[in-house]
């Protein structure tokens, strides 16, 4: 039968960190419904799915669990993934003439792995070289928080990063490390509570190896107040 195929495929995939494409997918009718109305969908879904478990939803500890998740769902973890809540990335001309590299490094990550949603929690280090544009600092904060707030795979949201900041700034020169812990990996399966993966996009004139290490070496600076 076709389910029991689809099954056997997600049971060979298994932890296997599969990724489709650079873009989020997400169907063509995803804003269709309001914010108000996914909430009121996904506490019946979460209901379902506790209810099987077994657990008593007459507790006073557990009633309200359905709605709080599909609040958090819908305006907390996957905020991102609707397109009105991207941050605007406001760029200023360089008056000053900056023309070294500027990095934002140890800006929290907080996402969620796209094949079992459990969390992604690290750093997030950034970095671009002017070509007449500059930003503002937090702005690139909120650009890596809009990106993880989204069911994710690491690559693809490190190279998300990349991107928007080169369009925002007009030029190839941006750079992104990730270096995150997955709890997927670290609560279930293997349950390796060490491990952390890393991921990285060169642009422009990052790919130089030169450039590329003095990001690398900025990104390693103990910085404490």
């Amino acid at each position: 039968m076709k389910i029991d195929k689809i099954l056997n495929e997600i049971d060979e995939q298994g932890d296997a960190h599969v990724g489709s494409s650079a873009e989020t997918p997400i169907r063509e009718d995803a804003f269709e419904l309001s914010d108000i109305e996914k909430v009121a969908l996904i506490n019946k879904d979460v209901k379902h799915i506790m209810e099987t478990l077994g657990l008593d939803l007459t507790d006073d500890s557990l009633k309200g669990t359905p709605q709080r998740v599909a609040k958090m769902f819908v305006n907390e973890i996957f905020a991102g993934l609707n397109p009105e809540r991207k941050p605007i990335a406001s760029t200023f001309e360089n008056k000053y003439k900056y023309g070294e590299m500027l990095v934002e490094k140890n800006i929290t990550v907080y996402s969620t792995c796209e094949h079992h949603l459990l969390p992604i929690v690290g750093k997030a280090h950034v970095a671009y070289i002017s070509k007449g544009r500059v930003i503002g600092l937090s702005k690139m904060n909120r650009i890596v928080d809009y990106f993880a707030k989204r069911p994710q795979v690491q690559e693809r949201m490190t190279m998300q990063i990349v991107q928007e900041l080169q369009k925002a700034l007009g030029t190839p020169d941006v750079a992104c490390v990730v270096d995150a812990k997955h709890l997927c990996v670290n609560s279930r399966g293997i349950r390796d509570i060490d491990s952390s993966t890393v991921t990285s996009e060169f642009g422009g004139a990052f790919k130089e190896q030169s450039v590329k290490r003095e990001f690398l070496d900025y990104i390693k600076l103990d910085t404490t107040f």
